[in-house]
């Protein structure tokens, strides 16, 4: 059988003098005395053998035990190997799991010390070390002696056990008695006087002077003992003797350093005297205590060595008065573990208990939680744990007396939670077995109990902020490190979580805090403490992953999809199978904190990758893409915040829907199984001046060594020169490597320090001109252009250098900008100034979604030290992408420079914030300023076949089909091949207009592909549309396109209140009232109007029935297209009718479709749903009345249905004031070219006008609308009214 060697082994010494062989004789006899007849060899060895199993071992200082024993072990020297195992086999129980300790043959011998010998500035905290001449460590020891201070022992059975923090200290769980080198001396005591407890506590109320009274032995059984408690520097705690015969008890307070050990002798239930006691008021409860002095005594009890005291003269001032149980102290008993009824919602009591049970888990140990036999925590947060939970590991036993139970104090927590007050008492009973490390709790800087101290929090709201709090180091300890993050304004500046957790906390218990009062907790007859009284808490708020918010809300978007909330009902019942899915194809829904039960915060990292070319939110779960602005209306562009830390409140969490689906028909639209494939596409998006930086960023561009970072220029073997940045990569931060980052190790975060300080070179630009992310046939420099080369993903802006290059420091804070603030001796400007293309490919992708217009950059190359390295890189004959010499020559063409992926920007400013001092080089802008357009610019100007760019909002967005003429782009093609969220055949809508409620709207379309890098594209949203080319349609319309080059900004969010599902424009608010002289106007700057109008008649009316899939004549329930056959079995039914009505300024032709002509024609819906039904039969009914030349709409044989419509269009019932909304028919049936003024006959009665009347314009009914004669009055004055204000 072999034997476990220790891992720590020292040879023995041989004595080099008759002192040091006297000491190891003394320890000799020390092993034999412990060991018995069994020593820890593989088999027994006589008496006589004793000292060759001594030799065997090795002793073990407490140096080595610090510095080299990493992981936990025990030393059993009086132990055989069965004996070992059988003791760490009853250890395991129900955690075998956990492995035992392992064994190690070690010898120590030290002192047992209390500390205050060792540092005389350091506080006495009451715990017990072990010393020796090379060290001190605390011990944790289950039966304890106060002979045993500062004695020298050998201890035969203990366990070591390291801290899983390097920065913490361990600590020695002494397991059996040690047994002292030396015999210690036995003390012979007299006969004590005493007096007991129920003799006692009438003299604390005593008002005889102290200084009048002698001291006092009272002698007594130990009914509670409180922990020791440290306040102002001061560490005491108190005890509780009671007489034997009855509960009356008197307090006593222990506060003298050689005092403290006690707290280590006392036993509960046993007996004790203690000696040279005196009354005192505590100064601020005013309540009377026994003190000890400093020459008190703590004696065990024995009948036979005291006598009772008389009390002397100085005692008996006043009149003993007899204590009845009422006025008393009393002790609760101890009652079993139970259940009483829970009422949701109300205040309850809890219940105070003793139990025992064994530590099956650390739930977290600074915040003082562990949990017991598997089903029960503990928390002892309401106590300081000045002992920093020593021997409360996994696997031990404790006894828990007088605490309080707590039933399900948090939604999603322990339904059993034991909370341990200041009255109530932790005792250790047995160490645990298991090879666990151990995790410290302490007192000072700890974030948790300064929290609860501070705020008197209750247990719910203590237990919810250490969950909030396990959360958010468990999410970010990855890039701060859980100190930095966990670190507390005691000593220093608030760390993460506490600017997180302070604000919420301080909502919570505003208006209701109440300082603790320990003293009364402890000493007041009837017992109060922030345990008694609590209330089931559910939760206000969560702090979840990135991972679970995603999650989250694509759940929750598809929980509530409903496809027919997406379409208007009176539309969806008149579309047809590939209008109804393409309208579905693509849908969004937006939520809010408040969305979520409890409401959602949402904590992340801001970082920015190349990969994706946008901003994100990461923590260690996930990340999640957000749109960032400020509320002004300017973009986020601040790159000084790549990597801090955030919390956002205010937020709109954007879930965008995409969906294939086959639907038939409206009817099917409940039935989901139509649905083949879903995708979303979540994000977030929020006003920086909404967000919280909780930590900021570390610096982004760290030192190195210059020698080895050096920008030179060496030459190529072909004789040419080339720039090359020796820049080691791992000197630079990289904003991207986020799996880096994560699994980076926390000692390798906190060695970021520089030795030396290394130049970079910077210069400052403006950027003048930005275009978007696209697919570019761009080269590196050194490499052939292959034939059917990939394109390269990347983007271009256009700056303008100001100023000429210069030294900088990533620790320098520049306050004015010294490039526009040059001048030469006559005082003129001297600011220099050149355009360049700056060409962003690779890893430097990471910087478009921070580069915007009219924004002052710096571009700062780290580790360099040559002025001229934008210069020459410019002027390299290989120039990156290559550009004709011809071109190159000219003023016109700017000079290319090639963004290097370790190069860095910094934004500094806006070109509208400068100073006075700073306005003069504005001027020499506007050469290169880009022209930034209005709507009604583009639309009254036509800048027809040429780049405009405009802000505006969205007002509507929809998919529509893409032009069977147009022929897609080669980039197109290749974003398409890389994965797209719609089909090829989808193009994007956005109706846009200068506000919200503006009637002037410019259309702007863009192939659905583009739609994997464009965010924020949302109804109410404030845009800035950049480099969108013009165009005329063939209905002489002005609209615009979203071309490779183009670009976006989001200025403004949308807000909150809006529609967000909105498919049907205008519907959220009226349209302004209008007459009809007024469209001649501004024919192509109106989108939808109201108009109050008298109906002249129906030039032609058409109902039919048409095929879902087709669009042909569906007749009798078959669609009637037979080359090819058509297999559908549906019917959409359709109608259009096409109306004259005027307002006294003009006419118009209205084209109505659907549920608005049943409107125009007055029919109610029932008569509507029986026209629509006898159509059925026949497939279409068409008919003309009047003038409807040129509407291409052909009458058919009459039938009844005929006859009835004709009636009805010819009836003077139709001929009736009524409320038109209206928008101008874009796309009329025929295009009419432009006409002069027309003469025509009027008559009034008997007399004849002739005038000149306009061509008629088109519009589309948007809403009909029945008018009373009231109503029709006050509309009249309104429409008078705005006229007169307008003129």
């Amino acid at each position: 059988m072999g034997r476990k060697r220790a891992p720590l082994r020292r040879r023995r010494r041989e004595p080099r003098d008759a002192a040091e062989a006297e000491a190891e004789a003394a320890v000799l006899r020390c092993v034999r005395a412990a060991g018995g007849g069994c020593l820890p060899l593989a088999y027994s060895f006589p008496a006589s053998s004793y000292v060759l199993c001594f030799f065997s071992c090795s002793f073990i200082s407490i140096s080595d035990l610090h510095h080299q024993q990493s992981t936990p072990c025990c030393s059993h020297l009086t132990w055989s190997t069965r004996e070992f195992k059988e003791w760490a086999h009853q250890g395991q129980g129900a955690l075998s799991v956990q492995g035992p300790l392992p064994r190690a043959y070690l010898i120590l011998v030290g002192y047992l010390t209390d500390g205050r010998q060792e540092d005389k500035e350091k506080l006495v905290d009451g715990c017990l070390y072990v010393k020796d001449n090379t060290g001190i460590i605390p011990c944790e020891i289950l039966h304890f002696e106060l002979e045993w201070l500062e004695s020298l022992f050998l201890f035969p059975s203990w366990a070591y056990i390291p801290p899983a923090d390097r920065h913490a200290v361990g600590y020695l769980e002494i397991l059996g008695d040690p047994v002292p080198v030396n015999l210690l001396p036995k003390k012979v005591l007299d006969p004590i006087p005493v007096i007991y407890p129920a003799a006692a506590e009438p003299l604390l109320a005593s008002r005889i002077p102290c200084k009048k009274r002698s001291k006092l032995s009272v002698a007594g059984e130990l009914a509670k003992l409180s922990p020791l408690l440290c306040i102002r520097r001061k560490t005491f705690f108190f005890l509780f003797l009671k007489c034997f015969v009855s509960a009356v008890g008197v307090p006593v307070l222990v506060q003298k350093p050689n005092q403290l050990a006690w707290h280590h002798v006392l036993q509960l239930d046993h007996r004790y005297i203690i000696t040279g006691l005196s009354v005192s008021s505590l100064k601020k409860s005013g309540q009377r205590v026994f003190v000890t002095g400093v020459s008190s005594c703590l004696l065990p009890y024995c009948a036979e060595q005291v006598k009772e005291q008389p009390l002397d003269s100085a005692w008996q001032g006043e009149a003993p008065q007899s204590a009845s149980l009422e006025d008393s102290m009393q002790f609760s008993d101890s009652s079993e573990l139970g259940f009483e009824e829970e009422r949701p919602g109300s205040c309850k009591e809890s219940k105070i208990i003793s139990y025992v049970g064994t530590v099956t888990k650390i739930l977290n140990a600074q915040a003082g939680l562990f949990e017991l036999d598997n089903k029960v925590c503990l928390c002892l947060a309401y106590q300081q744990l000045l002992n920093s939970a020593h021997g409360l590991r996994p696997g031990a036993c404790v006894k828990l007396v007088d605490v309080h139970l707590l039933q399900k104090p948090l939604v999603s927590f322990h339904s059993i939670v034991l909370g341990a007050c200041l009255n109530s008492a932790v005792v250790l009973k047995s160490f645990s077995r298991l090879s666990t490390f151990y995790q410290p709790t302490l007192s000072s800087g700890n974030i948790y109990l300064q929290m609860l101290f501070h705020y008197n929090l209750g247990m719910p709201l203590y237990l919810w902020l250490v969950s909030l709090l396990e959360t958010f180091v468990e999410r970010f300890s990855c890039f701060f490190g859980r100190r930095r993050l966990l670190r507390s304004s005691v000593h220093q500046d608030r760390g993460a979580a506490e600017k997180f957790i302070v604000p919420l906390l301080q909502g919570m218990v505003s208006g209701r805090e109440e300082a603790r009062d320990i003293y009364n907790e402890m000493l007041a007859k009837r017992h109060q403490c922030p345990l008694q009284q609590y209330q089931t808490l559910d939760p206000p708020c969560q702090a979840p992953s990135l991972y679970k918010v995603y999650c989250m809300a694509q759940q929750k978007s598809w929980d509530d999809f409903r496809p027919s909330q997406l379409l208007s009902p009176s539309e969806v019942q008149h579309m047809g199978t590939q209008e109804l899915n393409r309208r579905l194809a693509w849908s969004y829904c937006t939520f809010s904190a408040e969305s979520f039960q409890p409401r959602v915060i949402l904590l992340g990292v801001l970082r920015t990758f190349s990969r994706s070319s946008s901003l994100y939110l990461q923590d260690k779960s996930s990340t999640l893409l957000c749109v960032i602005s400020h509320k002004d209306g300017r973009p986020f562009a601040n790159t000084a915040l790549i990597g801090a830390l955030l919390q956002v409140e205010s937020y709109q969490l954007v879930v965008e829907r995409f969906l294939k689906s086959d639907f038939p028909s409206w009817k099917q639209l409940e039935n989901l199984e139509h649905v083949r494939e879903k995708k979303t596409k979540v994000y977030v998006q929020f006003y920086f001046e909404d967000a919280l930086v909780l930590q900021a960023p570390e610096v982004q561009i760290q030192d190195g060594p210059r020698s080895k970072t050096s920008c030179s220029l060496r030459k190529k073997d072909d004789g040419s020169s080339a720039s090359e940045l020796e820049i080691p990569e791992a000197k630079v931060l990289k904003l991207e490597n986020a799996k880096q980052d994560i699994e980076r190790n926390e000692s390798c975060q906190s060695d970021q320090s520089s030795s030396g300080e290394t130049s970079c070179i910077s210069c400052l630009f403006l950027v003048t001109q930005k275009e978007g992310l696209g697919l570019r046939n761009y080269q590196l420099r050194g490499e052939e252009c292959a034939e059917g080369q990939e394109l390269q993903r990347s983007f271009q802006a256009t700056v303008l250098w100001l100023g000429r290059a210069h030294f900088w420091s990533p620790h320098s804070k520049t306050v004015n900008l010294p490039e526009l603030e040059a001048t030469n001796n006559q005082g003129e400007q001297d600011v220099t100034q050149q355009e360049v293309l700056l060409l962003f490919m690779g890893k430097s992708l990471q910087w478009f979604p921070l580069l915007h217009l009219d924004g002052l950059y710096r571009l700062i190359v780290p580790h360099c030290s040559d002025l001229e390295v934008f210069d020459k890189l410019c002027q390299l004959p290989a120039q990156f992408p290559p550009v004709p010499a011809r071109f190159r020559n000219r003023s016109g063409c700017p000079t290319c420079l090639p963004v290097a992926d370790t190069w860095h920007l910094h934004h500094e400013t806006w070109i509208s914030c400068l100073t006075e001092r700073q306005l003069v080089p504005r001027s020499l802008l506007a050469g290169v300023e880009q022209r930034i357009s209005s709507i009604p610019e583009i639309l009254r100007n036509r800048f027809t076949g040429s780049l405009v760019s405009f802000p505006g909002e969205i007002v509507e967005r929809n998919l529509c089909a893409s032009p069977r003429n147009e022929k897609p782009s080669t980039s197109l093609s290749l974003l398409q091949q890389k994965g797209s969220l719609l089909a090829s055949d989808h193009s994007v809508k956005l109706s846009v207009s200068v506000a919200h409620s503006s009637p002037v709207v410019l259309d702007v379309y863009m192939a659905a592909t583009y739609l994997q890098h464009l965010w924020g594209l949302l109804p109410g949203a404030k845009i800035l549309f950049q480099n969108l080319e013009c165009k005329v349609s063939r209905f002489n319309n002005i609209y615009c396109t979203y071309i490779s080059s183009s670009c976006i900004s989001v200025m403004s969010l949308p807000a909150s209140h809006l529609p967000l599902p909105s498919s049907l424009a205008g519907e959220s608010s009226s349209p302004n009232l209008v007459f009809l002289s007024d469209l001649q106007l501004h024919l192509q700057n109106v989108s939808q109007a109201r108009i109050l109008c008298h109906l002249s008649c129906v030039l032609a009316l058409s109902l039919q029935w048409v095929c879902s899939l087709c669009n042909s004549i569906f007749r009798e329930g078959k669609c009637t297209r037979h080359n090819p056959p058509c297999p559908s079995h549906i019917g959409v039914r359709q109608a259009s009718a096409r109306v004259l009505v005027e307002d006294g300024t003009g006419e118009a032709l209205v084209l109505c479709r659907n549920q608005h002509v049943a409107a125009v024609l007055g029919l109610g819906s029932l008569e509507w749903e029986a026209v629509q039904n006898c159509v059925q039969s026949r497939g279409r009914v068409s008919i003309q009345h009047g003038e409807a030349t040129g509407t291409g709409c052909l009458e058919e044989t009459e039938d009844h249905i005929a006859c009835y419509l004709r009636s009805l269009c010819r009836s003077p019932l139709i001929c009736r004031p009524i409320l038109l909304d209206f928008s101008l028919d874009r796309k009329p049936s025929k295009i009419l070219q432009p006409a002069p003024l027309q003469l025509r006959n009027f008559r009034c009665g008997e007399v004849e006008f002739v005038s000149q009347v306009p061509p008629r314009p088109s519009l589309l009914c948007l809403n009909v609308e029945e008018v009373e004669q009231k109503a029709l009055c006050c509309l009249n004055s309104e429409r008078i009214r705005r006229s007169s204000n307008c003129c």
